[in-house]
């Protein structure tokens, strides 16, 4: 650590010794899937406490009302947890945002709902890495900042969404407010078990498209049918056939249809699409929009389309190279050999990216088989993390980026 300075090496100490380890025992014990709203509103609670421990102004955010289709084609809003924000200095001259989420995937019934100490050491259990680890590494590294001279220099905005694992959407338009005026962001996401961040991000979009024919006896009057099923099908085949090395589309379910001697006269088609560029998005909709003309003529059914390109992709652009490029500083100050590499995956990145704010998003902890019930964390990179962050914040807060 012979390149850090004497504030980095006391904000490393600081950071070392907060007590993540037991923060995320005491987080991942309760169970915070996305549509668990008591379950969030208990890490809510915990969360506001103990980020209550940085200055400033910390409130619940009601959710952006989010429209879902049912099985049976009935649109309705559907009820989400409450965001938490936090706001400190925000008159200071260099603005930065940090970000994480309390949810997990694992819904409140699922098996997956208590931890174990793994025999390497590793500790295992429900949204340890993800990203409730991330999140004590986030508190860590800002406590470590405040404790600093230079805190004073440096305003931010901590969001913690209830729905990130759902895609954002009731969250968005807050992730979008906080990130105005940022000369750059840190979300928490895991890293890889060896430490390699996430570079690059593709963009995702998520559709129910809603097509309605009309009923008829499969014997008698077959074609007076309007084959609802059929039609989704079809869809479904010409929009696969447009996937490529630079959009990825996967038809996911079509749910519909019923007994053997009816026409089905209803059929929703639940799809999903992987952008790499803005231009793949336009193409997408192109798509999309001709395959859903196309169908209603040639089927004569009525078609809603329900979705949206939630998160738009994630390039590495000049400002995101030269943040990554600090990280990568900071991080060989202390020790550490900071990669990083593309991925498929989406996350807060991608929309913090979308507003023109350079961030890095796998800041969190290592660990690994996140979303299935090996995840794990490595104990270890709670304190490797914190610091990271910290001394990297640090170097902001004087110009550095």
């Amino acid at each position: 650590m012979r390149g850090l300075s004497t504030i980095e090496r006391d904000a490393v100490d600081k950071a070392h010794a907060a007590p993540m380890l037991g923060q995320v025992e005491t987080w991942a014990a309760i169970n915070s899937g996305t549509r668990n709203l008591p379950g969030l509103a208990t890490m809510a609670g915990l969360l506001g406490d103990a980020f209550a421990a940085l200055p400033g102004e910390i409130t619940l955010v009601e959710p952006t009302p989010v429209d879902s289709v049912a099985t049976d084609g009935v649109v309705s809003s559907i009820e989400h947890g409450k965001h938490l924000h936090l706001v400190v200095r925000p008159e200071a001259p260099v603005r930065m945002l940090f970000t994480g989420h309390m949810d997990t995937v694992y819904p409140v019934d699922h098996a997956f709902q208590s931890l174990q100490w793994l025999d390497d050491g590793r500790l295992n259990g429900p949204g340890v890495a993800d990203m409730k680890g991330g999140l004590a590494v986030m508190l860590a590294a800002l406590q470590a900042v405040e404790a600093s001279p230079l805190a004073t220099r440096i305003g931010y905005d901590v969001v913690i969404n209830s729905d990130e694992e759902t895609g954002s959407f009731s969250s968005a338009p807050l992730l979008a407010s906080a990130a105005h005026g940022k000369i750059a962001a840190l979300t928490y996401e895991p890293a890889l078990a060896d430490g390699t961040l996430a570079g690059a991000r593709g963009g995702t979009g998520n559709f129910s498209i809603i097509v309605r024919g009309r009923s008829a006896h499969a014997g008698r009057n077959p074609e007076d049918g309007r084959n609802a099923l059929v039609a989704a099908a079809d869809i479904a085949v010409r929009l696969s056939k447009v996937r490529g090395p630079r959009l990825a589309v996967n038809p996911a379910r079509i749910e519909g249809g019923g007994p053997n001697n009816v026409v089905p006269d209803l059929a929703i088609l639940r799809i999903n699409f992987r952008p790499a560029t803005l231009d793949d998005i336009a193409r997408a909709q192109s798509h999309i929009d001709s395959a859903v003309a196309m169908v209603t003529a040639e089927h004569d059914v009525r078609i809603e389309v329900h979705g949206s390109f939630n998160r738009p992709p994630k390039p590495i652009d000049d400002g995101a190279a030269r943040l990554f490029d600090l990280v990568k500083a900071s991080g060989s100050d202390l020790g550490l050999d900071i990669a990083w590499k593309a991925t498929g995956g989406v996350c807060d990145g991608n929309n913090i990216a979308a507003a023109g704010v350079p961030v890095v998003d796998t800041m969190g902890v290592r660990g690994g088989a996140i979303h299935s019930t090996d995840e794990f964390m490595i104990p270890d990179s709670l304190p490797e993390r914190a610091a990271l962050s910290a001394v990297t914040i640090l170097r902001i807060a004087e110009g550095r980026l």
